[in-house]
Formats: structure tokens, sequence, C-alpha cells
């Protein structure tokens, strides 16, 4: 296997639409919750959500045409993907057959979806667009990167419900270290902060009801009483070590191990002894060679339901042992960006990433009462300086999707 290493990364998220933004919000805590502004929610029991602000797709070079027949989760995605291309500096260094686009959407477009449905029940079929397929459909948002990027090589865009970008990130990350691609960008984009979706989420319950922006999203707290949508993209080059070095280019981390299982267990709920999360998180680590010795951070799924924060506890200790379990530095970025799907993996790899660089882990913010199912460090409320070593990221989706990453700091 080759060694595989992030170059670049791009963020559109709620707490910052550059990397800079979102770093410092993280680090200081700040909450990208608040009143769900969208649409009117008279009638609706969830009045807040993650939204993304001030995003101007021109800002990213993305003009109104063509911002006109993309759906917003497409010109989110671009829009992190040219973030992330000018970070790396890769553009024009790889050849278009050995460059590829690995991103996904958990759900896809759905403003296009539901828009264009109002057409055909108001006016007629006749009104419909003839782009609504193609702004529809979960593919578009890869499918416009590479065409933006001439990138000629792999192309898969993955659906596993929330562990979405997790799995697009680790699938790039084999392909790139099999010798399929010399690059990859790599992640995932979600735009679903809309009235049908919202409503659909509410009736199952998964949604937090809290009409407080510091007491909604609750990720290992005892008070937790569900998620709150979020929204945006996230988008890493992965690069083989080599081609990196070759070029000068700047390294944030390597990616050294990524494992996915499914729980077999329920349509929405995540197994409860956390036995097959536990499994991914085992093996992802076990690839990656971490141990003991390591100085570890988890990004932690922790999306603030009750039955998933117990259940990745469990998850931790089982995967990584008791031991290194309570050693680990664990922290839900969730608590500030809400849980944003089909992009939560990548942003959250992305928080890796930007950990071992920078040796500093963002907190778990709005953390009061310790829930004794959740009794490991979640890096309450101030962020952690120490130089870690290693770092996994785990996503858990609908339909029991389970991943893991496993990221190290970059040593040359």
């Amino acid at each position: 296997m080759k060694r595989v290493v992030i170059t670049g990364v791009g963020v559109i998220t709620p707490v910052g639409n550059d990397t800079k933004t979102f770093w410092d919000n993280l680090i200081n805590g700040v909450c990208g919750i608040d009143r769900l502004t969208r649409f009117d929610t008279t009638d609706y029991k969830v009045k807040l959500a993650g939204e993304v602000r001030g995003f101007k797709p021109a800002d990213f070079g993305i003009d109104v045409p063509t911002a006109r027949h993309m759906d917003l989760y497409t010109q989110y995605a671009l829009a992190a993907a040219r973030q992330a291309a000018a970070d790396s500096g890769i553009e024009g260094t790889v050849a278009p057959e050995r460059l590829g686009v690995y991103l996904g959407s958990g759900i896809g477009g759905m403003h296009t979806f539901v828009s264009e449905t109002e057409k055909l029940l108001k006016r007629g079929p006749g009104r419909v667009s003839p782009f609504f397929i193609p702004m529809m459909i979960g593919n578009m948002a890869a499918g416009t990167i590479a065409i933006q990027y001439n990138a000629q090589g792999p192309c898969l865009p993955v659906v596993t419900a929330c562990a979405t970008s997790t799995h697009a990130i680790g699938e790039a990350f084999r392909a790139v270290a099999y010798g399929y691609a010399d690059a990859i960008f790599a992640g995932g984009a979600e735009a679903t902060i809309e009235p049908l979706a919202v409503a659909g989420f509410t009736n199952s319950q998964a949604l937090s009801l809290s009409e407080d922006p510091n007491a909604a999203s609750l990720p290992f707290d005892a008070r937790r009483g569900g998620f709150v949508m979020g929204e945006g993209a996230g988008v890493m080059i992965l690069e083989e070590y080599e081609h990196a070095v070759s070029r000068g280019a700047k390294i944030y981390a390597e990616i050294s191990g990524y494992a996915n299982t499914c729980d077999a267990y329920h349509m929405t709920a995540p197994r409860p002894d956390g036995a097959c999360a536990a499994r991914a998180v085992e093996q992802a680590a076990r690839e990656a060679g971490i141990t003991a010795d390591d100085i570890l951070y988890i990004n932690a799924h922790g999306t603030g339901t009750p039955l998933n924060d117990s259940s990745e506890t469990l998850a931790f200790k089982l995967g990584l042992g008791e031991e290194m379990a309570r050693r680990a530095a664990i922290s839900s970025t969730k608590s500030m960006t809400g849980h944003m799907l089909g992009a939560a993996g990548a942003v959250e790899a992305i928080v890796c990433a930007l950990t071992l660089a920078r040796h500093a882990a963002p907190p778990t913010i709005h953390y009061e009462e310790p829930d004794p199912a959740c009794d490991l460090d979640y890096i309450p409320n101030v962020c952690r300086k120490a130089d870690f070593t290693a770092a996994l990221s785990t996503s858990l989706g609908f339909g029991g999707h389970n991943g893991c990453l496993a990221l190290r700091t970059f040593g040359g």
C-alpha cells in the first residue's frame, strides 16, 4: 500500500465558510445553531437548525447562471472543493486520468425535489424544469467537481446516510493507497434544511425540540434529546505521499486506517451494545497501528440522541479497550455545527486533520450534566491543547452503517 496524505481542505459550515473561520470558531466553542430562518416554523415543533449563513456562490467563482442550474448541496460541494484545491495547489499537477472525485450526499437535491414537485402540482407537468433530474440526483456534486477539474479518474458518490462522507473518504483512501489514483477530491455535502425534510426528521422523533440554541445539541450530556439539523460541505484532497512530496505540498496529516461495518439491526436505531461500531473502530485503529503509546483524539459521531451516545461510548470501550478509551480525548463538534448529515463525516475528518496539525482539539460545548452511560473524556466546554499523535473520526448512519477513519500526524 502507498501512503496517503491530506494536502488541502475546504469547508462550508454553520460556523464558517472558510477553514480559518471554521477552526477559530470551533476552538473557541462558538455555537452555529440558532433560530431556523429558511421558512416559517409556526406549525413546526422544531425551531432551531445549524444553517449555513452568508454563503454567496459568487464568492467561490460560481456565477449566477451556473448556480441557477445547481441544487444548493452541489453549490456547497463545489465551493468546498475550490477551497481545498486552492489550499492544496493540486490543480495542474496530476494527469486527468490519475485525478478522482469521491464525494457523496446522504439525501441529494432536496431543495430541487421539493420546488419542482410544487411546480408539478400547481402548474402541471409542462412546467417542471428540464434540469430537475440532473440537479436533484445525489451523484451530481461529484460529477460537477470532476467536470470543473477535468478529473477523469475514479469518480464515486457514496450514499450511506450520516456515514456518507466518512465512507467516501475511506474508499478514496483505499483507491489512492492501491494505486488507482494519485489524488482524489473526497468528502460530502448536504442541504436539507427545508420544510419537508425537517417535518420528516421531526416525526421520526430524531430531532431536539429545544428552543434554546444553548440547550439543543447536547452530545453525551444527560439532558440530550435529539440532534439538530445542520448543512454544508467538507472536501479534502487525498494525495499519494510521494506525489505530494515531489511537488512540495503542505501536508496536514496522514490517513492510515479505515473500516466500515453494518449493525444489521434496525432502520434508524443503532445497535445498543455498540459491537459492530466497535469493530469498525478496532479495525481502523489496528490498520493505523494506533497503540496505548499514542496521544489519541477522537471526533465522535456524537449526535446528542439518547441511543447514539451511549452505544457509541460502548463502541469506543470495546474497540479500543477500556484503558485506551478512557485515556482518549473525545469531542463532538456537532455541539457547535449541528448534524450535517452526509457532510458530517468529511467536516469532522477535517477537524481531526487540523487537530493533529495544530496540536489542539475542539471541545464539546454545553456539556453540563454527565450521564453514567457516557463516562469517557468528552473535552467539556474548553479546547484541549496536546501533542496528539493519532486521531479517529467515527460516523454512524441510518441503516446501521458504521465508518471509522484513522489519521496520524505527518512525520515525513
